[in-house]
Parts: C-alpha cells; structure tokens; sequence
C-alpha cells in the first residue's frame, strides 16, 4: 500500500468452520469451501500451524511429561536452531534456519495431539505462494496471502502476531525518500504492513478460538499482480541487527574475544578520521576502567602528541600504520609475582581498549610496555 492510496476502512472477518488439519489435507479447498465469499484484493491470513500440520511438519515425541519427553524436546529444538540468542531458565530465544528470532524456535506443542510437536513451515513464503495460487485455481478469486506465527519483541511485554510468509503483497511500506506533512524528508522509516496486518487478523483469529484463518478487506487497492518477494524481506540481516545476543550471551562472548585478542591486530584509520577529543575519550575510558583492578601502583600513562607518539618507542621499534595513540604501562615492581600480575592487568587493559573498538599492539617485551593504539 502505497502513502498516495491511505487506507480509510479495514474489515477483519474470522473464517470459520475449516475443522482439524491432519498431514496431507488440502488446505486450499478447505479454506475455499469455508470462505467461498472471498474478494479480489483480499488479505487472508492463515496460522503458520494449519500450514505445517497440511505439510506434515510434525515430530513425534513421549506423550508423558518427564525426562525422556524433555530430551526429546531439546534434540527437535537443536535441529531446528541456526544459532542460540538467549537462555533463560528452560527458556531459548534462538535464530531458526529460516532466519527468524523466536522462542524455542517456534515449535509448538498445543493444538495437536499429545505426543507430537509442530515445527514451523519449512519455506513459509513458499507456502504462501502455493497457498495463493490455488485459491485462484478454486476460487477464481485473486487474493494475498499471509502466513502467521506469533513472536514476543525484544523491548516490550506481550506476545503479538506477525508474518512469517507472505505472496500478493509488499510486506514493507518504505517510506524513505517521501515527505512528511510539514514537508522533512523522511530518511529511515519502513513500515511493517503485513506484520501489521497479521496482527489485526489474530484479534478475530485468538489462540483457543478454533479459528486459524481470517480475512482482512480493505488494505490492498486493487487485486495483487504478482507475489511479491517475501516476508523474507523482513527479517533483518546480521550486519544491521544490534541486538543479535542476549546479555548474558553478549557479556560471554566478549570475555571470550577478551581471551583471543590477537598480540599484533591490524589498525584501521576510520573515514572520515575520528575527532581527535572523541578518539582521546575512548582511549581515557579504557584507562580509567582497566586501572582500578590493577596492581596498586601500576602506571598507564597515555600519550597524545603526534610527535611524542612517534618518538617514544626505541630505536628499531616501528609504529604501525595508522597508530593514534601510545599506552606507556609501567608495573610496580620488577618481581616475578608482579611481573606475572603486571601482564595480566596489561591485558585487561587492551580488552577494556577493544571494548572502546580500539586495537592495540605490545611494542616492547621488557617493561615499560609501550602499547601502540588505533582503531580496530
């Protein structure tokens, strides 16, 4: 839907009377015959569950709850699993291999038989394509299609429903590039329709109502050519996802990378070069969070001046490229014990810099250690 055609009135309506799904049911002739008053340019909006149990995504399981029917449970999840986002408790936020972010992987154990798990939809665009395509076939009725689950949202309480699949629709409304009502350009706003109208399909649709498909009439302004390309669109990829761990998980995962820090990484000037008072900053902030575990009277000494910086280290010592800053780290002794203890802490001191997205690199073996310093 495009911001010239505003929508003025939308019409939600419940299908009703479709009955149990079993593997291998024409869910096309089922919906068709409960809902033969379907129109041109209608939105129907089908449970991802009715779709998987007609595909026969379905897994068998103990029926008893216990250990067996729990490890069961675990070996499904792990194959359905790309990667784990976040646990807590029996809890797991994973990314399946579709490329979606649910809890346990949205393998459901509700509305079915006990002793059996339903797994999402192998290619839920795929599924919607079909879908669409043979409605046409029995109904003669060109329609979108969109194929639901329900998902929890990182920043709020509450469940709500969103599209895992979709054909005969676009599924964002990018909104870049137009104008507001007092004329500013709009620059990063993308409107998740078919999220939006899958949600407003599950108000008539709910989860114990026995109803799994609904309508919506009125979105579309005309009847859909062609089917678009996908709820797959959607689903935000790694470089642009800023919350692709859990806490607990991120906070892990960077105590690892503090572990595998390279001894001679590579820097890389920044474009355009950082300003100078926010490149310091950094650079003051990981001094000022490594010192307080050091040993008392360790020194770290951070140096500035272009000049300074190239003529401090020894003759035969050369810089990397594109060093911005030096880290004269200084023990407090010269025993062993605080010798062994001074390499931690000099340590911790390059991971608080990698914190701040700064490499460094040891110029000397014997203390003083000069640390070279530059953007990661």
């Amino acid at each position: 839907m495009s911001g010239d055609n505003p929508v003025t009135d939308l019409l939600v309506l419940p299908v009703t009377g479709i009955g149990e799904i079993r593997p291998g049911d024409d869910l096309a002739s089922m919906i068709a015959e409960a809902a033969p008053w379907l129109h041109d340019g209608d939105v129907l909006v089908v449970t991802s569950k009715i779709v998987s149990k007609a595909e026969g995504r379905l897994v068998d399981v103990p029926a008893s709850e216990g250990p067996a029917r729990d490890a069961a449970k675990a070996e499904v999840l792990r194959g359905e699993t790309a990667r784990v986002v976040a646990g807590r408790g029996p809890t797991r936020i994973v990314q399946t291999h579709h490329g979606f972010v649910m809890a346990n992987a949205g393998i459901d154990a509700s509305n079915v038989e006990p002793g059996r798990l339903v797994l999402l939809p192998a290619d839920p665009d795929a599924s919607a394509r079909a879908l669409r395509a043979a409605l046409r076939t029995r109904l003669g009725r060109n329609v979108a299609v969109i194929v639901s689950d329900t998902m929890g949202r990182a920043w709020r309480n509450g469940l709500t429903d969103v599209a895992l699949g979709s054909a005969g629709l676009e599924p964002i409304d990018d909104h870049r590039g137009r104008t507001d009502s007092f004329g500013n350009e709009l620059h990063v706003t993308q409107i998740a329709v078919a999220d939006e109208l899958a949600s407003a399909a599950d108000l008539v649709k709910g989860k114990a109502n026995g109803v799994p498909v609904a309508v919506v009439r009125g979105y579309l302004p005309s009847p859909p050519a062609a089917d678009g390309p996908g709820a797959r669109v959607m689903i935000r990829d790694g470089a642009t996802d800023m919350f692709a761990l859990g806490t607990t998980e991120a906070r892990a995962t960077g105590l690892r990378d503090a572990a595998d820090l390279p001894p001679a990484p590579l820097f890389h000037p920044t474009t355009p070069p950082l300003p100078d008072a926010e490149d310091t900053a950094a650079v003051v902030r990981a001094i000022a969070h490594a010192l307080p575990a050091a040993a008392p009277g360790t020194l770290f000494t951070h140096e500035k001046n272009p000049e300074v910086v190239r003529e401090t280290p020894p003759p035969g010592v050369d810089l990397p490229d594109a060093t911005t800053d030096l880290i004269v780290c200084t023990p407090p002794a010269d025993s062993v014990a605080a010798l062994i203890r001074f390499g931690a802490d000099v340590h911790r001191l390059r991971a608080s810099l990698a914190a701040e997205g700064l490499a460094s690199a040891a110029l000397t073996e014997i203390p003083p250690i000069l640390l070279a310093v530059g953007q990661a």
